[in-house]
């Protein structure tokens, strides 16, 4: 039974990895700066047979060290980061320490785990900037806000360490993420949440930024792939072809829930250093590993409202905003 080690288990894309590895019958253990979240929250609840957890911040670099030490995991999967764009402006030495300093900390520990087949570095594609065209792995890093600056570190380091000590290291970059039990803060489920609630968005800079959107099924099922079976050194985009801008993305969500967009949405100003648009070249990961992606963002929107109506009593009890955590 192979023995992996998600660290940021309760992050919505971790939690779904979880869920995925405990479903194929790996050995798990979670970690995570929080106690375990809400079922609703957590899609492995029902799962208890080969899953542990300890609530162990990155930053706690002793903690960290300690657990994976004694679980002594074949494979590392890391999906913990200081996360949230417009957030780190304020105050970006948090960003900075979690997602710069703990990764040198954490590559430290790395080095010395005897039991490590494979390090899987979940990082984004805001280290790229703004993108203009259909991007591969080896375009050049353009950050353009704190958040993005501290992942293109991160990343920059732990690249220096995978060429000069062969550390079996790869890195993940994914289009945006959505899904059932993603953070209320996120578009998606705010859209959703906002329609069945009679809620108003805010909709930043009217909608035009221009994304991919990638259902967190099919996010799992490549991170898996490339844990497994990736080439050490290399970067994997993980992602859709079909582009939709913000404000087209509401738009479905209107047409689903039958909600008029002017009532739904007020417009806001536009999010300081935002990126236009991220297009990112998947063909690596589809070629080499034979991934595809299998959710529609139609039927993925409708899975995605299925859990919010499921859910919708506790969910409209719960804050929107997100809530800044060191």
């Amino acid at each position: 039974m192979t023995r992996v080690a998600v660290l940021g288990s309760n992050s919505f894309s971790g939690s779904h990895f979880v869920d995925l590895l405990l479903s194929a019958g790996y050995h798990v253990l979670g970690l995570s700066r929080s106690e375990e979240i809400q079922a609703p929250f957590r899609p492995y609840a029902a799962q208890a047979e080969g899953w542990s957890f300890a609530q162990v911040s990155l930053n706690d670099h002793e903690g960290v060290d300690t657990y994976l030490r004694a679980f002594a995991p074949e494979l590392v999967v890391n999906f913990a980061a200081q996360s949230m764009v417009g957030q780190s402006w304020i105050t970006p030495e948090d960003w900075y320490q979690t997602n710069v300093v703990a990764i040198a900390h954490l590559g430290r520990t790395l080095q010395s785990l005897e039991s490590l087949r494979r390090y899987v570095h979940v990082t984004t594609p805001e280290v790229y900037g703004s993108t203009q065209d259909w991007i591969p792995e080896s375009d050049v890093f353009h950050p353009t806000t704190p958040y993005a600056v501290s992942r293109a570190a991160g990343d920059m380091h732990l690249m220096a360490l995978q060429e000069s000590t062969g550390l079996p290291i790869v890195f993940t970059r994914a289009a945006n993420v959505y899904g059932a039990g993603q953070q209320l803060y996120r578009i998606i489920p705010r859209a959703l949440l906002s329609a069945r609630a009679a809620r108003r968005l805010p909709l930043d800079g009217g909608g035009h930024s221009i994304r991919s959107f990638i259902h967190i099924s099919d996010v799992a099922r490549a991170t898996l792939a490339i844990a497994e079976s990736g080439t050490d050194g290399l970067s994997y985009h993980i992602s859709t072809d079909e582009l939709v801008s913000i404000r087209q993305l509401v738009e479905k969500i209107c047409t689903l829930t039958e909600v008029p967009f002017d009532e739904l949405v007020v417009e806001v100003g536009e999010r300081v250093g935002k990126d236009a648009a991220y297009q990112l070249d998947s063909t690596r990961l589809r070629s080499t590993l034979g991934w595809s992606p299998q959710v529609s963002l139609d039927n993925g929107l409708r899975s995605t409202l299925a859990w919010v109506d499921e859910n919708l009593d506790l969910l409209t009890s719960l804050p929107v905003e997100y809530v800044h955590k060191r």
